[in-house]
């Protein structure tokens, strides 16, 4: 009678042992156990993100994607026409959807065409940041200026904003998106506000360089990145 408990007994235990060490193997082998590490970059812009006047996938931003490979997953969630007032109410949702590991904000030329206030500019940027980064999210602010005939006192203003925000918050900054585009030959579209599609790939070369470092912290290399 104590073999046959004994016996019993050890069967259980080689038949436990056995469910563990598949499981254990089940774990090591399925996707679903193993967290996604590719992280996500969320792109808050207007027109000049959108790809207005040229081919969706002839875009800045769908250059980027193309050129991550993979690497991250890129959502455009940019709106021609919109504004900082705008993207700073979508944002919470978007954060909440899509939980972004970067997030670029390109948000502020429709202020400046509008003449809106540089201040109400400043606050809707902070805030769009404070919640990025309550997410979790890290943030790069691409910068834009506005044409001259605004006058030189509101563009100064302007464009200090961005210079303001990243050194308040000590985040990366591209200064001025269109450098290289916006007063080159064949680099704008006939209203002399979008870019053409020629333009895009210098785009995404501005902003590429401000992009590595927030990419690398996330694991995305810039060596594994497709064309590099």
């Amino acid at each position: 009678m104590l073999l046959s408990i004994s016996d019993h007994l050890s069967r259980r235990w080689r038949h436990c042992l056995g469910v563990c060490v598949l499981g254990l193997m089940a774990l090591a082998v399925s996707p679903v156990a193993l967290a996604d590490d590719t992280p996500t970059l969320l792109v808050m812009g207007d027109s000049l993100s959108a790809a207005y006047g040229i081919e969706q996938d002839e875009g800045w931003v769908s250059l980027l994607e193309a050129r991550l490979d993979g690497k991250a997953e890129v959502v455009n969630a940019s709106i021609s026409g919109e504004t900082s007032s705008g993207g700073a109410s979508r944002l919470p949702d978007l954060l909440g959807q899509h939980e972004p590991h970067i997030v670029l904000l390109g948000l502020g030329g429709n202020d400046g065409l509008r003449g809106l206030p540089p201040k109400q500019l400043e606050a809707n940027l902070a805030a769009m940041i404070e919640a990025s980064r309550q997410a979790g999210a890290e943030v790069l602010l691409l910068g834009i200026d506005i044409p001259p005939n605004y006058g030189q006192a509101y563009r100064d203003a302007f464009t200090g904003v961005f210079f303001r925000l990243a050194d308040t918050y000590d985040v990366a900054l591209l200064p001025f998106l269109l450098d290289g585009v916006a007063l080159e030959e064949g680099m704008m579209q006939s209203d002399g506000i979008h870019p053409t599609g020629i333009a895009q790939p210098i785009i995404l070369d501005n902003v590429w360089p401000e992009l590595v470092s927030l990419l690398e912290r996330n694991g995305v290399h810039q060596a594994e990145v497709a064309g590099e």
